[in-house]
């Protein structure tokens, strides 16, 4: 339990928290401590009854049966494994960017939830994140079932198929696909490289719950083209080159 307990303490803040409540809000609904009808978004009822918990939840709920429990551990090591790499790499020091760029791409998918009467949230939330991962190392060489390899800037879109082939969608991987671009263009894409003005700024407020740790410079200040190598040094990807779980054996790196 030591290890566990170990490991547990050893992943970063924003992603433990994260992680953490993603496996406890399904075991609840599980458990039938509540019913998990109401961990689900139901718009209309966002609307006419406030039920304003639903966007929460519905982000942190996962159905735990028979036929989805490989896709849920699936996911859950996903945001653990990526979320991760992110906020000890490219966000490294500074968690309010971090817990900003959450807060917006979850913003962004509740109200496409809404719109689009999506039930279910984690799955888009998650994809999300590994979309800016995949945009910040998009030239390291990753490894997929069966020893395939390609560039990391695929990998969101492999996975959606992966997801599609054994849950039956990809709505849900498309629309965090969607959502990390979005999020990856306005903050670095357009302003960066295309000398466009910044539409996304981390707001003061984070940075006094969540204080940079190291020189307390806030921002990024390095083009997203140069972060990858970076990135790879932090991440310890061997090489240039990241193992992403061979024969998706879970947990293995």
């Amino acid at each position: 339990m030591s290890d566990i307990g170990d490991w547990f303490k050893s992943i970063p803040f924003v992603t433990r928290s994260w992680f953490a409540a993603s496996i406890a809000v399904p075991f609840i609904g599980k458990l039938g401590l509540v019913d998990f009808r109401h961990l689900v978004l139901v718009p209309e009822l966002v609307y006419s009854r406030f039920h304003l918990w639903r966007p929460v939840t519905a982000t942190l709920y996962f159905p735990i049966t028979p036929n989805t429990g490989f896709l849920y551990l699936v996911n859950l090591y996903f945001l653990y494994h990526y979320s991760t790499r992110l906020e000890t790499g490219a966000f490294d020091g500074r968690p309010a960017d971090y817990v900003f760029m959450l807060l917006f791409n979850w913003i962004c998918i509740v109200i496409t939830g809404l719109l689009m009467n999506m039930r279910l949230l984690m799955i888009p939330l998650i994809m999300s994140v590994l979309y800016v991962w995949a945009q910040f190392n998009k030239d390291t060489v990753v490894s997929f079932w069966f020893g395939t390899r390609f560039k990391a800037h695929y990998l969101p879109w492999v996975i959606l198929g992966f997801n599609f082939i054994i849950g039956g969608s990809f709505v849900n991987e498309l629309t965090g696909n969607l959502v990390g671009h979005l999020y990856f263009f306005l903050m670095f894409k357009y302003p960066m490289d295309l000398g466009g003005r910044s539409f996304l700024t981390t707001p003061e407020f984070l940075y006094r719950l969540f204080p940079n740790r190291r020189g307390g410079v806030s921002g990024f200040g390095v083009p997203p083209s140069r972060r990858p190598a970076a990135q790879d040094q932090a991440g310890g990807g061997g090489g240039g080159r990241h193992n992403w779980g061979q024969g998706f054996r879970l947990g293995d790196e």
